[in-house]
């Protein structure tokens, strides 16, 4: 029992689990509105509570795994990500790809039970969220495609319940992209010395500090802006606009932890966006009813 307990807490450490709190919250937003569309309530149904779940969960899980058996060379050369399972032993190669293949594949079959539309995507969603890995050994867009990796959640949200996209749905993703990437160049400031050291490419790296922070601020002005825009086309109630208002001055505080001191980023990484999005969900799920 200890045995496999350990192996649970090795790859619960390799996949950080805990960031799921980014993605999970906007899937939620996205069946509560498509729901309300189609059935005129927020409940959207056991079935598709439970599928959705699992299809964040293996979707993350593969992102995850993949990223870190792609990188377990590089990891092992950076100070702050030398002691991850994948690079210490824990975790052997082997065993990352029986995961990421694993979870893959529960993905696709999660996605077959959902509906067709779902089902047809799958796969796309899963060369997405696996390109993320690739892309800082070329281009310091890497951040961009990781927040286009997590702007997938609130589309297959609306997939999972009125199998079709919506023009709300693109909205609050492409906000979601501009959040995610806003807040990874914040993240990535910790690593410039070791990404031009390796040869890696990042906007940190490349552009520096002050301007990557002002990078971060625009995206996440345009975060606001999209959200807003999304909040005013599905014809939401008070609460959504309460929401962005919220959301605005918590990715102000963000920064203002960082360009305070350098050393908050773990918290204005983790804390700042994981209470966002949570307050986010509470808020639309208010305005549904």
């Amino acid at each position: 029992m200890k045995k496999i307990t350990t192996i649970l807490n090795d790859f619960n450490e390799l996949v950080m689990f805990k960031h799921s709190i980014f993605s999970l919250p906007f899937i939620f937003i996205a069946m509560l509105v498509a729901s309300v569309e189609v059935n005129g309530s927020p409940w959207f149904g056991f079935k598709l509570l439970i599928l959705g779940v699992l299809a964040a969960i293996t979707a993350r899980n593969f992102a995850m795994g993949f990223n870190r058996y792609m990188d377990r060379d590089i990891d092992a050369l950076n100070p702050r990500t030398i002691n991850r399972p994948n690079v210490d032993g824990r975790v052997s190669a082997t065993q990352m790809l029986v995961f990421v293949i694993a979870n893959a594949l529960g993905f696709i079959v999660v996605a077959y039970f959902v509906n067709d539309l779902a089902f047809y995507l799958s796969v796309p969603i899963l060369f997405v969220i696996g390109s993320y890995s690739y892309f800082k050994r070329f281009s310091y867009l890497a951040h961009v495609i990781l927040g286009i990796s997590l702007a997938l959640a609130p589309i297959a949200g609306v997939v999972a319940v009125s199998e079709t996209i919506t023009l709300w749905s693109i909205l609050l993703s492409i906000g979601v992209m501009f959040w995610v990437a806003g807040f990874d160049l914040l993240y990535s400031l910790q690593d410039i010395e070791v990404d031009k050291e390796l040869g890696l490419h990042s906007i940190p790296s490349k552009f520096g500090p002050q301007k990557t922070m002002l990078i971060s601020k625009v995206f996440h002005a345009l975060t606001v802006l999209f959200w807003l825009l999304f909040a005013i086309s599905s014809n939401s109630g008070m609460s959504a606009y309460i929401a962005v208002i919220i959301s605005a001055v918590m990715l102000s505080y963000e920064h203002y932890l960082v360009n305070k001191d350098f050393t908050k980023i773990d918290k204005a990484f983790f804390t700042v966006n994981g209470y966002l999005g949570i307050v986010f969900f509470f808020l639309i799920l208010i305005d549904s009813f």
